[in-house]
């Protein structure tokens, strides 16, 4: 009958701060799952997607020119934007194409490297068109052989 005489334990106290730990360490597992799952959705952790020729040019200004093929267009969001594409074309059309679509900016340069064949870049302070929504134009021509050349557009924000 002594047994029913038992004195109070101090699990009462106890159990409360052994709760805390695993609790908070739940709590943290769970974060890092949701996180995870909501990373994905997030439109600015996204590399570059297919983007609509016709807006890629339009975005720094240009239009396809005429004999051209636009290819490879893509665009990337988040803070700044950026358009690419791809243009196969007559090799003898890319300098008129330049000077009619950046009539105020600077001759294109040649010297290899980097630059390839032929580059050029235009902001809007050298002769980039008010109707460009981008701040820097960047184009890399590499010829491809006697008649073709293969121009890199790229239109960005900053």
């Amino acid at each position: 009958m002594a047994a029913a005489d038992r004195g109070h334990t101090r699990w009462g106290l106890i159990l409360p701060f052994l709760a805390v730990p695993v609790l908070l360490l739940g709590f943290l597992i769970i974060g890092v799952f949701m996180w995870a799952l909501t990373d994905k959705d997030d439109p600015g952790a996204r590399g570059a997607s297919k983007a609509l020729c016709a807006d890629a040019l339009a975005f720094g200004g240009a239009a396809r020119p005429g004999g051209a093929e636009v290819h490879d267009c893509t665009v990337q969001r988040g803070i700044d934007t950026a358009y690419s594409a791809v243009l196969r074309m007559p090799r003898e059309d890319v300098r008129p194409w330049l000077r009619t679509t950046y009539p105020d900016a600077p001759g294109p340069r040649t010297g290899g490297g980097s630059c390839g064949a032929l580059c050029l870049d235009v902001t809007h302070e050298n002769g980039l068109p008010g109707t460009a929504e981008a701040h820097v134009v960047q184009v890399r021509v590499e010829y491809v052989n006697a008649e073709t050349a293969l121009v890199r557009f790229s239109a960005f924000t900053m």
